[in-house]
């Protein structure tokens, strides 16, 4: 394995001034005057006064992060209750003024600092040399909603969100073991974005966990603004088109590489949640393959492979046999695309160059743009361009065909990133077939496949498992056999607990069908 760049680790220096590592002083006003020089110009920062009889004290927090009603009913009005009738203390806070499940203490002014910032609530008591920290978080947020980007035909229909605790509760739905760990921390010096790491413990391999946590370790970064940025500093080989890290929007997705062994990484402020190891044929499996006829799905992976071998090669074998090997296409074909390339001025290659570029164009026109306007722009640009083009003789009507079904191969892709990776790959094969016909179009194949074969992800062979070959693990990547014949989980993945299912599950169709 690729050895991952060492970060020089540093202390965050987020807090800017040393008076955060003091203790918090009994007079209240010392410890607000540093908060408010701390936050000097940050207006969004709230620092309620509450005054009841003799005590003082102060409530700071995030405006727009937290539910002030909650902040008022559990908080500053059982404050105002329960002052009256007896001596304030840092229990009695805890236990009887803060009606809230999550409720904790401090006596750091950087944990002050940190927690306000991580969109906690802090109360300060003059007299008192601890600060109560409490979780009321709120404000506007998008709700859990079906998936943008991995629609399904059957199967959940809740999608991941921007919170993290969202997240993971939507995980630990689906995953109710007390085997399922969640470990959390913060990345970024500036930021200070929460990662939590899941795993199962019994299931994950140790080491595997243990490499996780040790790349993430060592990131020392200004900041973390989604998931990707992970995803590009933990990765083995960075000099790579396909993508050795699965990203999802899907809950049922994690839970169900969770329970194969592997690692999810949730990151807050995004819905794409990161789960590795990730082989090359993990990118073609998609949700609803597991909860249909598993015959139907069969029929669909195979369509789906095919499918991309059309993607990735079909333009560059275009071009080499139109170029080079006329004679492998029948007369009466080549006599057709000879008739239709009469009045065309460029030679096959310029002319397919054209074509993928206006459709790439036109693809990425219709992602950037608001969606109904953007699909309106690409139905419409594809069918005006295509036919002004053939109309004005710059490219012929075969090789519109050619593209678009090379287009319509590429959408088969479950995963935008690897269907990326593909469309970036048909260049150089293009170029190859104008340059040496076929040889060139199967040299680059060649390659594609020992690049494929020379990766891996944390370990893992990328290719796995068809290169090494394991004959046990190939169930779940041509084919999708019945879930009464999984009876295993991935060996490579997993070496304690490999027992999914017990002998007794495959024999109830037997005796169902017996009575």
């Amino acid at each position: 394995m690729k050895k991952f760049k060492k970060f020089k680790n540093v202390e965050s220096n987020a807090l800017t001034s040393d008076e955060t590592h003091k203790e918090i002083s009994p007079k209240l006003t010392d410890n607000i005057s540093i908060l408010k020089e701390l936050f000097k110009d940050c207006s969004d920062i709230v620092f309620r006064p509450i005054v009841a009889g003799k005590a003082h004290a102060f409530v700071v927090f995030v405006d727009g992060f937290i539910d002030s009603k909650s902040v008022e009913l559990n908080g500053i009005r059982q404050l105002l209750e329960e002052v009256e009738t007896e001596r304030i203390s840092a229990n009695l806070l805890m236990e009887r003024v803060i009606s809230l499940s999550s409720v904790s203490e401090t006596s750091k002014l950087d944990d002050v600092v940190s927690n306000v910032l991580k969109a906690n609530t802090v109360l300060l008591v003059d007299g008192l040399t601890k600060g109560i920290i409490f979780d009321a978080k709120g404000g506007d947020r998008r709700t859990v909603a079906e998936p943008q980007t991995e629609s399904s035909v059957r199967g959940s229909r809740e999608g991941f969100t921007e919170r993290l605790r969202v997240n993971t509760a939507l995980v630990r739905s689906r995953v109710r073991s007390n085997r399922l760990k969640i470990l959390s921390k913060d990345i970024g010096e500036e930021t200070m974005t929460g990662i939590a790491v899941l795993y199962i413990e019994g299931i994950a391999a140790p080491n595997l966990v243990e490499e996780v946590l040790s790349r993430l370790d060592k990131i020392s970064i200004d900041g973390i603004l989604e998931s990707g940025y992970i995803e590009e500093l933990i990765e083995d080989s960075a000099w790579t088109m396909f993508p050795q890290i699965q990203n999802t929007e899907r809950p049922d997705t994690v839970a169900a590489n969770l329970l194969e062994g592997r690692v999810a990484i949730i990151v807050d402020g995004t819905p794409f949640v990161l789960i590795l190891p990730a082989t090359f044929w993990q990118f073609f499996q998609a949700s609803e393959d597991y909860y249909g006829r598993f015959q139907i799905y069969i029929f669909l992976r195979f369509l789906r492979i095919a499918f991309v071998f059309i993607a990735l090669t079909l333009p560059g074998i275009y071009v080499a046999v139109t170029t080079f090997h006329q004679e492998m296409i029948p007369t009466s074909l080549m006599l057709s695309i000879a008739a239709s390339r009469e009045a065309i001025p460029f030679p096959m290659f310029v002319e397919v160059m054209i074509m993928e570029l206006s459709f790439e164009a036109l693809r990425e026109a219709g992602i950037r743009l608001p969606q109904v306007v953007g699909q309106a722009v690409g139905i419409l640009g594809a069918l005006v361009i295509g036919q002004a083009a053939v109309e004005a003789g710059i490219v012929s009507a075969p090789t519109v065909i050619i593209i678009s079904l090379t287009g319509i191969s590429s959408f088969t892709i479950p995963r935008y990133n690897m269907s990326v990776a593909f469309r970036m790959l048909r260049f150089p094969l293009i170029f190859l077939g104008a340059m040496f016909g076929l040889f060139g179009v199967v040299l680059g194949v060649l390659a594609v496949l020992t690049h494929l074969c020379k990766l891996r992800s944390f370990g893992i062979p990328y290719f796995w498992p068809l290169a090494p070959m394991s004959v046990k693990s190939l169930k779940d990547v041509f084919l999708r056999v019945p879930w009464w014949a999984m009876d295993r989980r991935p060996n490579q993945l997993v070496k304690d607990d490999v027992v999914r299912q017990t002998e007794n599950t495959g024999k109830i169709r037997e005796e169902g069908s017996s009575s």
